[in-house]
């Protein structure tokens, strides 16, 4: 059974910059992937991040590319989502995850399987 933790929601104004920390208890797979979700008021979960344990495959949502950055520290058993650009459509819970099928390029195919409680991200002037 593994266990995530997230920190580091909050409320910023457009253009800030937000970094999410998730701290994963247990130990998952080598094949598995860590990534983020998030689901804003009255819309689906969707995928924001991933990447795989051994580094070798990272992929973002469109709505995310080019502003946000996933990054993993394997001692310290962390996954990090450094925001940067943030507008108020990022508003939302953001959720730590595991993807127990690695990290695919199309989203659609993310299969996370365990998740954090969720950290409120709250963009707005």
């Amino acid at each position: 059974q593994l266990q995530l933790v997230e920190s580091g929601g909050g409320l910023v104004q457009p253009g800030g910059s937000l970094r999410l920390s998730c701290v994963v208890s247990g130990k998952p797979p080598d094949w598995y992937a860590l990534g983020w979700f998030r689901q804003a008021p009255g819309k689906e979960r969707e995928g924001v991040a991933c990447r795989t344990l051994s580094g070798g495959s990272t992929n973002y949502g469109d709505s995310v590319k080019g502003r946000f950055t996933i990054s993993i520290d394997n001692d310290k058993k962390s996954v990090y989502l450094q925001m940067n650009l943030l507008k108020p459509e990022d508003t939302a819970i953001y959720y730590c995850v595991t993807l127990e099928a690695g990290c695919p390029r199309r989203v659609s195919r993310w299969e996370a399987n365990f998740w954090g409680q969720g950290t409120q991200v709250t963009v707005s002037s």
